[in-house]
């Protein structure tokens, strides 16, 4: 079968050169005799178009050159559509390519789309908006918020405004419905997990995966600032899937808990993030997993 890849770069993407890897990209398809096609990624994040394009110009894979966001973006367009997806990585934590073995060596990525292998991969509906990745309430949607505001990409300037938020983070009420059971506590965030982790290896919940039609649930519930440090340490340490009840929220200061769909009402407007993007908050979300939901390209 002939192949033709449409490329996806994001401009503003990380910190690594746009037009270094452009030139990248034509030299090694020439040479490896693949039709391709360049398209730049917008502010807007539009991608309507792209279901139409992909059967019309006859689009075999969808390589996205930049972060987790673009991803969400560009998936969202092509989920019912016959196309394999690759990522080379260039955001600021490339939480979803971390978790599906893929390096952030651009030369590799792009080696590992011309291989081709592609899985089944999920992905989930948070008020039916897509999210391919991490989304959450609270502490860290509040840095996502600011990290967006910021001029600085990478790690360095997450950290940064990590910092200064933990310094001045509150809790938040939530009621959380899952398992024909409900939960009302007190929480500085409410992880919803597809990937392992944040980013840069920051696994929020190791034991995620992409491809076992599940969500991870990870709350940090409220306590002493010096015991959220310990408690989410050991979370991204050893942290292990426990049923979700209130015994198991009364043990430790961590819930983590796996789940097809669940709801949250979030009456004090915790702040929102979706795949590490800031996003508009609600009162009520309404949470549920989309088993096999497109077809990523993995090592």
């Amino acid at each position: 079968m002939n192949r033709k890849i449409l490329f996806f770069i994001n401009p503003v993407s990380g910190t690594k050169s746009k037009m270094d890897l452009e030139k990248k990209i034509i030299q090694k398809c020439e040479s490896n005799n693949i039709s391709f096609e360049i398209l730049f990624t917008s502010k807007e994040g539009n991608y309507n178009f792209l279901h139409d394009k992909t059967r019309d110009d006859g689009v075999t894979d969808i390589a996205i050159a930049g972060g987790d966001g673009s991803i969400r973006h560009i998936v969202s367009s092509v989920l019912n559509a016959n196309v394999n997806v690759g990522i080379i990585p260039l955001g600021s934590g490339n939480g979803l390519a971390r978790t599906a073995g893929i390096p952030n060596s651009v030369d590799k990525a792009i080696d590992i789309i011309f291989a081709g292998k592609s899985k089944c991969t999920d992905a989930f509906l948070i008020n039916n908006k897509l999210s391919v990745h991490v989304s959450g309430l609270g502490f860290d949607a509040k840095v996502a918020h600011d990290f967006s505001e910021g001029k600085t990409r990478g790690l360095h300037a997450y950290t940064k405004i990590a910092i200064k938020n933990f310094l001045s983070a509150k809790t938040y009420p939530f009621t959380i419905e899952a398992d024909e059971k409900k939960i009302n506590l007190d929480a500085f965030f409410i992880s919803i997990a597809n990937s392992n982790q944040f980013g840069n290896n920051f696994k929020v919940a190791p034991e995620a995966s992409i491809c076992d039609g599940l969500l991870d649930i990870v709350v940090l519930q409220k306590t002493n600032k010096t015991q959220a440090v310990l408690s989410f340490a050991q979370q991204i340490i050893s942290g292990k899937v426990h049923h979700f009840s209130k015994a198991e929220l009364q043990k430790k200061n961590i819930l983590y808990f796996q789940t097809n769909k669940l709801k949250i009402e979030n009456p004090g407007l915790a702040p929102l993030h979706i795949d590490g993007d800031p996003a508009e908050t609600s009162k009520e979300f309404s949470i549920e997993i989309l088993p096999s939901a497109y077809k990523l390209i993995q090592p």
